[in-house]
């Protein structure tokens, strides 16, 4: 669920404090404090934490002086710290940002340009310089096992309409209040299903769907999972997914303070970064065993 605002400034204090005694983290003691290096942040999900990896090696490459926190939580922790100061660059998913940033919005564009565009007069005013979209994108995806889809005859999500109030839907804990997760399918799509459970991690989603626990299930569409041809996304008829295309958010002042270079370097990681990419990276960390640091340093043998 939703951290209350008083949970999120525990857990920005908490942040300070780990980024603070982090012996690769500088000497951060307040988030107006200078830090020694540039501090990338993970969200909690394993993509993201590889992602961050691929962005912070650009920088290390362009002489710059790097530190990375990973898993430092859901984007209701992540986007509080960025524009605090507590951390410096995120790497991020264009119409889900957008969305956050704007949540009372109804006249939000579709276009990735004018998304993009809108984004960096809303965050630019928050302290926080929005960078180059990535080609490489990942959605929320909505998954079934294959013998599920052929036994009920579904293939779209809109064809869940009449069998919701049977089925059990699994997604991570903040799903409920994440308007393109289950707002948005009970708005887009009307499925309203008989439980919802929460899921701890993607792995636990995939296994859960083909033990018969729960019967759909939310996947990104990168997934490395997605490669077992017993599970299958089911296709979003009705876009209620935005593009997510791939973009680095950075603190202004840590732009200010290390230049044109740091914008420079993970820029050009964006204009190589591609979807295939990002199922390549998800899958030798996910089904090969490489860490994220090992997934990154694989990406740049080959770019």
């Amino acid at each position: 669920m939703r951290p209350r605002p008083a949970g999120i400034l525990a857990v920005l204090t908490l942040l300070l404090v780990v980024v603070g005694c982090s012996p690769d983290a500088g000497d951060q003691a307040t988030p107006t404090t200078a830090a020694s290096t540039i501090r990338f942040a993970s969200y909690d999900f394993p993509e993201n934490q590889t992602l961050v990896e691929v962005y912070a090696q650009a920088a290390r490459r362009a002489g710059l002086p790097v530190s990375v926190e990973h898993g430092v939580g859901p984007r209701e922790v992540v986007a509080p710290a960025l524009q605090q100061g507590v951390v410096d660059v995120v790497i991020d998913y264009l119409g889900t940002a957008l969305r956050f940033a704007r949540p009372t919005a109804t006249d939000l564009p579709s276009v990735p340009a004018e998304m993009h565009a809108v984004l960096m007069r809303t965050l630019g005013g928050r302290g926080v310089t929005v960078l180059d979209p990535a080609p490489a994108e990942d959605q929320n995806g909505f998954a079934v096992t294959a013998g599920f889809a052929g036994e009920h005859g579904v293939r779209r999500l809109s064809d869940l309409r009449a069998l919701a109030a049977t089925l059990t839907f699994g997604a991570p804990p903040e799903c409920p209040d994440r308007p393109l997760c289950l707002p948005g399918l009970e708005k887009t799509y009307g499925l309203h299903f008989r439980q919802v459970r929460a899921m701890p991690s993607r792995a636990a989603t995939v296994e859960a769907l083909l033990a018969g626990e729960i019967d759909v299930g939310l996947l990104e569409t990168t997934d490395a999972r997605l490669t077992n041809a017993r599970i299958m996304l089911l296709d979003d008829d009705r876009g209620l997914q935005p593009a997510e295309n791939i973009v680095p958010l950075v603190r202004t002042a840590a732009v200010e303070r290390w230049g044109d270079e740091l914008p420079r370097a993970l820029n050009e990681v964006s204009a190589h970064l591609t979807t295939d990419d990002l199922r390549q990276l998800n899958k030798v960390v996910e089904l090969d065993d490489l860490t994220s640091a090992q997934a990154a340093a694989r990406w740049w043998q080959h770019h």
